[in-house]
């Protein structure tokens, strides 16, 4: 088995072995993987955070050894929290790296981070506050920075700022948590999913005050929502059907 560790700002994790095909999700500075598979151009990687698998080009990596892989991810937890900061390497080039990115890394690749980061376990009354940051960020399939990120990139990476684990995809966040019956039982922070008219979950975004969410769609936005689902003001109309509410943290 080979490893790897993201050494870069943030690279596309793709559905295939082509630049071509579909981005999945994305790989943020200081992540770590297991090497599942390893072609000429192409490896295949399941991450080490949320078991997400895809396939990331061979130049965009560094490969480590096992003994490595373990050691990086014992590490104390050190996110940064700036929205966009630098690091800099050794021979003194830099590298722009998006909010949440691994700096717990950074003496591992002799590389300087001197921004602001997150080192505890946030109180959920945070993670409000803590979604607020990416607000009119666009949206972007497979994304999961500020530049673009989809509906569950954005629940999963203000979770992870805030100290708690999720799964990747919406449908794979919707089997986490304990359910609640009504929005009345649901406080600031909880995560609410949406399903389509096959009953499979699409959509998710996290519960605020006063019946509002905040959620990916177009760009990050604040809708109401009410037990039909999300309702937009600018499109009078409903844009996603309730199904379930979860309590995560």
């Amino acid at each position: 088995m080979k490893y790897g560790l993201c050494n870069l700002s943030l690279v596309p994790l793709r559905f295939e072995a082509s630049d071509r095909s579909e981005m999945v999700s994305q790989v943020l500075y200081g992540e770590t993987f297991k090497v599942l598979d390893q072609r000429k151009k192409w490896s295949r990687i399941r991450l080490h955070y949320d078991s997400y698998e895809g396939y990331i080009d061979n130049l965009q990596y560094l490969e480590i050894s096992e003994e490595d892989f373990k050691a990086l991810n014992d590490l104390p937890r050190a996110l940064s929290s700036d929205l966009v900061n630098i690091i800099t390497r050794g021979d003194d080039q830099m590298i722009a790296i998006s909010i949440g990115s691994n700096v717990a890394v950074s003496d591992f690749l002799n590389h300087q981070y001197e921004g602001h980061k997150v080192e505890s376990i946030l109180p959920k009354s945070a993670i409000v506050e803590t979604a607020l940051l990416y607000l009119n960020a666009p949206y972007l399939w497979g994304g999961k920075s500020p530049f673009g990120i989809d509906c569950s990139g954005f629940t999963q990476m203000v979770y992870k700022l805030c100290g708690y684990e999720l799964l990747r995809d919406a449908s794979q966040q919707a089997t986490q948590g304990e359910a609640l019956s009504f929005i009345e039982e649901s406080e600031p922070g909880d995560l609410v999913f949406f399903d389509n008219e096959e009953g499979n979950i699409i959509h998710v975004g996290i519960i605020m005050e006063d019946h509002h969410i905040i959620h990916a769609h177009g760009k990050v936005r604040i809708d109401r929502l009410d037990h039909s689902g999300i309702f937009n003001r600018e499109k009078r109309s409903h844009t996603h059907k309730l199904r379930v509410i979860k309590r995560i943290a």
